[in-house]
């Protein structure tokens, strides 16, 4: 059966062609009779308009590409609820890639999004390879999102305030009597913002000798094994910052397994307060980095520079907040 047309439209509500393309576009000059006649007609026969000859009239797609760093990062997924709302006011379908897959097999990872000629980018996490962001925002808007790595000219930044939300952590346990604290420190713009932080905190309350670093990778296992080697030392913490919520969960998995119990013998936090740190048997103490809040500026400034394009590239942070549950409390006495 061949699909309805712009033309089917018109004749079963009684109107023009022009008309229905009006009320198709949302624009403000059809009285609302009109309009919701050919809503009706829309709905009763089924018509989807033609995306492709929409896009070449408007010399647009209406599709936004959203470069993921890495897919299995829980804390992408509130960014991306606070993002996509947004975009789809305004008409905007994300097209999803992700950046670790097309590294690995060695594609391209901005060329599909020119080739399908998108309205904009939304880089999401650590950025790849900055030279080629740069030869794409001089073709469209970009904006980076939940990462703080040097950007290109005219590309906005938004992320959460690591520097605040790590000493946020940091003074909640010493407020709570830690004097011996260690951070799990992760890498990049981020790991490093949130390690500095944490160093910083420490040395402002006369604790720079008691403050303990150990890297990981920002997995399960990476926080796992660099908790084992924390709690290994002649001297160990009585509390950790782990540099996210995925890396605590392995450092849990450690203290339980060397026979502490959390948080009586030992403290525990995370970081980006994700779906993670909120399941029951966990309950971590963690940061709130406003993943929702980083993806709706996102979209805004998107949105900002699909209508203006042009101009210096902007940093937005958003405030992170402090969520105490139950893998902190005092340390052990004794």
């Amino acid at each position: 059966m061949k699909p309805p047309t712009i033309r089917d439209v018109a004749e079963h509500a009684g109107v023009s062609k022009s008309l229905v393309s009006l009320v198709l576009r949302g624009s403000a000059q059809v009285r609302p009779e009109k309009r919701e006649a050919v809503l009706r007609s829309v709905r009763e026969l089924g018509y989807r308009p033609n995306a492709a000859a929409r896009s070449l009239s408007e010399q647009r797609t209406r599709t936004v590409g959203v470069l993921l760093h890495d897919l299995r990062n829980p804390w992408y997924v509130d960014l991306l609820d606070g993002l996509n709302p947004l975009l789809h006011d305004h008409g905007l379908h994300m097209l999803l890639a992700d950046a670790r897959l097309s590294r690995r097999t060695g594609q391209d990872l901005t060329g599909p999004f020119l080739d399908l000629r998108a309205d904009g980018l939304v880089v999401v996490g650590t950025l790849p390879d900055p030279a080629a962001l740069g030869a794409v925002a001089e073709r469209m808007p970009v904006v980076v999102a939940g990462a703080r790595d040097p950007v290109p000219p005219g590309v906005d930044v938004v992320a959460g305030d690591d520097e605040q939300g790590t000493r946020l952590v940091t003074e909640h346990l010493v407020g709570l009597g830690h004097r011996r604290i260690a951070h799990l420190a992760g890498y990049g713009a981020v790991g490093e913002l949130r390690r500095r932080s944490f160093e910083a905190t420490m040395r402002g309350h006369g604790l720079g000798a008691e403050a303990a670093v150990e890297s990981c990778d920002m997995t399960e296992e990476g926080g796992y094994r660099a908790t084992v080697r924390l709690l290994g030392r002649p001297v160990r913490p009585t509390a950790v910052i782990a540099v996210n919520d995925i890396a605590a969960v392995g450092a849990l998995s450690a203290a339980g397994e060397l026979g502490l119990r959390v948080p009586h013998d030992l403290s525990v936090t995370g970081y980006d307060n994700t779906s993670i740190s909120r399941l029951r048997h966990l309950w971590l103490t963690t940061v709130d980095n406003a993943g929702h809040e980083v993806g709706r500026r996102a979209a805004r400034c998107l949105l900002d520079r699909i209508e203006a394009p042009g101009g210096a590239g902007r940093v937005q942070l958003a405030a992170p907040a402090l969520e105490i549950r139950g893998t902190t409390g005092a340390p052990p006495t004794g």
